[in-house]
């Protein structure tokens, strides 16, 4: 079974995608994850990308890489500048939203763990955006 049947499906995903990020637009933590998004194409298009990554990430259908030929998640954020706070911030806000939706257990666990490992593994020493040359 993959961790999207796991899960429910693709409602289920969509459900958990829009809790989340409902959570990143109205909690303070999201504060940094929205900015980063405004500098990008916004929330809204990481709604409907994140669905289509999850998707496929989870054994469903590869919506993401049918899209953009890849599912190299590194090379998505390549030009973001990503610090430990925002990684873990979005891993603590994904965890909230796994929660209000209902995935407990193994499953639950096994994606936090799979979302811990990938989030930080995103992060990087890149100079803010709003930052004069200096890295922090």
């Amino acid at each position: 079974m993959s961790m999207l049947e796991d899960i429910g499906g693709e409602t289920s995903l969509r459900d958990l995608v829009e809790h989340f990020y409902d959570l990143v637009e109205t909690l303070p933590e999201g504060s940094n994850l929205r900015r980063l998004h405004a500098r990008g194409h916004g929330v809204e298009h990481a709604r409907v990308e994140q669905f289509n990554f999850l998707s496929g990430f989870m054994g469903g259908r590869p919506y993401y890489k049918e899209k953009h030929g890849h599912m190299d998640v590194k090379l998505m954020h390549a030009h973001v500048p990503i610090r430990q706070a925002d990684a873990d911030n979005w891993v603590d806000l994904m965890r909230k939203a796994l929660i209000a939706e209902g995935h407990k257990g193994p499953n639950a666990d096994r994606l936090n763990v799979v979302f811990r490992r990938i989030s930080d593994m995103l992060v990087n020493d890149m100079d803010d955006w709003e930052d004069t040359g200096t890295r922090r």
